[in-house]
């Protein structure tokens, strides 16, 4: 049997086509495994916030991009010094309205934020550095101008102050952390609503374990303010668990 050209011809676009459609299948199939991928890194693993104010400047500027580990609290766990991201406790935030997005930006707003590109939902939560443990009998300030926790004096590289200021709070305190809670300070004390001044909401400024996302491990955004963050723990260097 003989093939003619126009047959050939005929052969050859089928193999192009299928083979095109073969390409999209595979490209579609990648693309399906990376967007799962990504979720379930982002519902169990890691995941990325912004910074919506100054309080923790200079170790976090505002809108800088953080990557937090989500493994904290659940499987490991917290320690003083390490920066997280909690929900609320509840009167932290002032209510705010809601900008109704356009649809496509919404949608757009929605796929990336499932895959954990951006997260919206960054103004519904907080910042800050944890200072004390369930326990922890957090005292400011000495004559130094220092914070305590269990009677031992800090040491805080990461503090930003006025100039001339070396207080490490504007106000003084005197704490116990209760059970299953921390007290959180930002580390620009001076501008900073921190656990300091929501004593007056139902949790007495105490943020819950449970409301804790995760901890922020890295600055991710803008390339020029990429870094680590450390909990510093030579700062909390012989600080004994507290007994409450």
């Amino acid at each position: 049997m003989k093939f003619t050209r126009a047959d050939r011809e005929s052969s050859a676009s089928v193999r192009r086509k299928r083979g095109v459609l073969l390409f999209l299948r595979d490209l579609l199939v990648i693309f399906a495994v990376a967007v799962l991928v990504s979720f379930l890194i982002k519902t169990f693993l890691i995941r990325s916030f912004f910074i919506p104010s100054s309080s923790m400047e200079q170790t976090l500027l505002l809108d800088d991009r953080i990557i937090v580990n989500q493994l904290v609290p659940e499987v490991a766990p917290i320690e003083r010094g390490d920066v997280v991201v909690f929900k609320d406790p509840g009167g932290w935030l002032p209510a705010r309205e809601e900008t109704p997005l356009p649809p496509i930006a919404a949608a757009a707003d929605w796929f990336f934020a499932f895959v954990g590109l951006s997260a919206p939902d960054s103004n519904d939560h907080l910042v800050k550095r944890v200072i004390g443990l369930p326990g922890d009998h957090v005292v400011c300030c000495n004559a130094l101008g220092q914070m305590s926790v269990n009677g031992v004096p800090l040491d805080e590289p990461y503090v930003a102050l006025p100039p001339g200021e070396s207080k490490v709070s504007q106000d003084d305190f005197d704490q116990t952390v209760p059970e299953d809670s921390l007290w959180v300070m930002g580390d620009n004390r001076y501008n900073s609503k921190d656990s300091r001044y929501n004593g007056q909401t139902p949790l007495k400024g105490f943020v819950p374990i449970e409301n804790v996302v995760g901890r922020a491990f890295v600055v991710s955004w803008p390339v020029s303010h990429w870094s680590w963050l450390g909990n510093y723990p030579e700062v909390f260097e012989g600080v004994e668990q507290g007994s409450g």
